[in-house]
Order: structure tokens, then C-alpha cells, then sequence
């Protein structure tokens, strides 16, 4: 068995972080959403991965990732020249995957449970197709599945008035009896090969698509709440860990530390982590915090918040809550007189002042 991770797309809806970075190496709790997808194909198991990724950002993916030995597994390097669509991706996957079955992996998505027991399942039942649905409070913003006695009995995207509240997850499992199914479509009115249509294609031509309903929580990392949502409950489960220095400093709770990190008087409340050569210094960190490695944190307070490596914030008179800070970011107050505020932005940037 294989395994196929969708690393393409341009991340419109995380800009302007995206302008300078692959939306699947924003980091959650200082790890790339996308290595979490790679761990979870590697402890079901599946040791030959391919990679889709897009012309803009594909060097930095392969940077990244490499070839797949530091997660035990192969990586193969699968460029989509367009986005097109999740059938048209698993098309250009096609020489790779060949006819073996496959899992299917949306790279900034987030399952909780991984996918172990979900590709037991697949190997020992054996349909033609197995995809992930969960209960959602608004389907029509998804791809919804109606059920027939256990079976999925058709698939309707971002439906006017849903039947169903099951929606699907970014994760599918597929024979490849898929590619002929994806063929066979048409583009939507968005010009993409949808893989809804190609499903249901399947199910069209009376094939068996199995349905999994995930109990466990399930993330997409498209925008900017959500990072920060599944930031949260992957900090929710972090076990205490304190190899960094603490000088004069306190800790409490849920809190990691890593090696080469050096807290003075400063306070950590947990779930919270800290990466590697941080310096926080006169300051709080609450929880739900990441921050990532070589940060420096002065006379500030920072909550529920990522904050990526290299970066510096300093002497604010407010607290930061609920934001996402990119790479190498400098935020600090300014000499001059009279008070004012300064700014360069990026496009699509959102900055509230209160």
C-alpha cells in the first residue's frame, strides 16, 4: 500500500504568510502541519509516500521533507503544474501509485487518531473506496455524504440544503479503480476535477465506497483560526517536558522546554511550548502558546498564540492573544514622540488595534 499527501495550493486564505512560505509548513505546536500527515502514513505502515507539490513552492516542501529517511519512510516528489483539483492531483500521482491501493492525504489537515486502524480496516474489508466523514454543524461549507444502509449513496459538494450533516475529511483510501472514476469526470463550475464527482463516479458504476465516521477531532488548517484551533488541541495532549534553562522563572502546567531555551523572570502557564535557543525574558506566556526556535520574548505577554523562528517581540504595553507571527517578525515599540503607531504589511494582512 501506498500513500499520496496533497502539498499544492497556494494558501490563499493564510496570507500574507503564504507570500513567503508553503502553507503546509506553517507550523502547529513547532512542527509543520504537513509532518504530521508523513508521521501518521508511517506508523500505518506505508513506506512509499508521494508528495504532490506545486512549482512555487515545491523546493521548499523537498527541503523540508527530504528524502523521508528522518520519518523512516521514502518520499517521492510528484510535481502538479496547475491547481486543478483533488481528482486532477491523484491523476498526476498516477505513474507513482500504479496499481497499487493508496491513502490519500489532504497535507494541511489534522486527524487526531492518525490513520492506523483506519488502513487495518481498508486492507481487511476490502472496498473499492473508504472515506473519513464527521458530523459538522454548517455541511453546506463541505462535500456532504448520503448513507444507504451503510454504504455511501451519493455525494453532493458545498450543498444549498444538505440531507446530511457528515462531511467529508480531508483523508480517502482508494483501489485504483479511482484513476478510470477520475477520468470519466468533468470540471466544475470552479474548473477543477472535484474528487466528490470522481466518488461518486465510483458509486455511480455500482463499485463499493465504504464510509468511516471519525469520532475523534478532525482539523483543516486553511485559515488563520484554525492554526490556531489546532494548535490548541495538539498542545492539549503535550506532556511536560523541561530541558531548557529557567532562571528566577516559573513554570506551571503542561509546559515544554527545549534544550538551549533560557527563561528569566519569566512565567510559562501551560499547555505551552517553547522551542530551541528561545530567550524570554520578563515576560508571560500563557497557554496555548507555541513558540517556535531562536524566538526572543521581552517585557511582553503573549496568549493562546504561535509565534514562528527568528523572531522578536519586545516591550508592549498589551497583551498578544489569538495571532499568528511568521518568521524572522520584529514587534517592539518605537523611540519617537509623540506616541504613534508604525507598520509595514503585507497583502491580506489583518491588524487589529484596541
Amino acid at each position: 500500500m501506498r500513500g499520496l499527501i496533497l502539498s499544492g495550493g497556494k494558501g490563499t486564505r493564510l496570507r500574507p504568510l503564504t507570500h513567503t512560505s508553503a502553507k503546509q509548513l506553517v507550523p502547529v505546536a513547532n512542527k509543520p502541519v504537513l509532518f504530521y500527515g508523513i508521521e501518521a502514513m508511517a506508523a500505518a505502515g506505508i513506506d512509499e509516500v508521494g508528495i504532490i507539490i506545486a512549482p512555487e513552492t515545491g523546493a521548499e516542501i523537498q527541503a523540508a521533507a527530504g528524502d523521508g529517511s528522518a520519518f523512516g519512510i521514502t518520499i517521492e516528489y510528484i510535481e502538479q503544474d496547475e491547481p486543478l483539483g483533488l481528482a486532477h492531483a491523484l491523476l498526476t500521482a498516477e505513474p507513482f501509485l500504479g496499481q497499487s491501493p493508496f491513502v490519500m492525504y489532504l497535507g494541511d489537515n489534522l486527524l487526531r487518531d492518525g490513520i492506523v486502524n483506519l488502513v487495518d480496516t481498508f486492507r481487511t474489508d476490502q472496498p473499492d473506496a473508504l472515506i473519513l466523514l464527521t458530523p459538522v454543524p454548517d455541511p453546506e461549507h463541505y462535500g456532504v455524504a448520503e448513507l444507504n444502509d451503510g454504504r455511501v449513496a451519493r455525494l453532493v459538494e458545498k450543498p444549498k440544503e444538505p440531507q446530511t450533516d457528515l462531511a467529508l475529511v480531508g483523508v480517502y483510501m482508494f483501489t485504483s479503480s479511482i484513476f478510470d472514476a477520475a477520468r470519466s469526470i468533468e470540471p466544475s463550475w470552479r474548473g477543477e476535477l472535484e474528487i466528490t464527482d470522481a466518488i461518486q463516479a465510483l458509486v455511480d458504476r455500482g463499485l463499493r465506497v465504504d464510509p468511516h465516521i471519525v469520532h475523534g477531532w478532525w482539523k483543516d488548517t486553511g485559515q488563520v483560526q484554525d492554526m490556531l484551533e489546532a494548535n490548541q488541541l495538539i498542545l492539549d495532549d503535550v506532556k511536560e517536558s523541561i530541558e531548557g534553562e529557567l532562571v528566577d522563572s516559573r513554570v506551571e502546567g503542561r509546559v515544554v522546554i527545549a534544550e538551549g531555551a533560557r527563561l528569566e523572570r519569566a512565567t510559562v502557564r501551560g499547555p505551552a511550548i517553547v522551542g530551541h535557543g528561545t530567550r524570554i525574558t520578563d515576560a508571560y506566556i500563557g497557554p496555548y502558546t507555541a513558540i517556535g526556535e531562536d524566538v526572543t520574548i521581552t517585557h511582553a505577554e503573549l496568549e493562546h498564540s504561535i509565534v514562528m523562528s527568528g523572531s522578536s517581540i519586545s516591550d508592549l504595553e498589551y497583551r498578544i492573544e489569538a495571532s499568528l507571527i511568521g518568521k524572522n517578525v520584529r514587534i517592539g515599540r518605537g523611540p519617537t514622540l509623540p506616541k504613534a503607531y508604525r507598520f509595514v504589511v503585507g497583502d491580506n494582512a489583518d491588524v487589529q488595534v484596541l
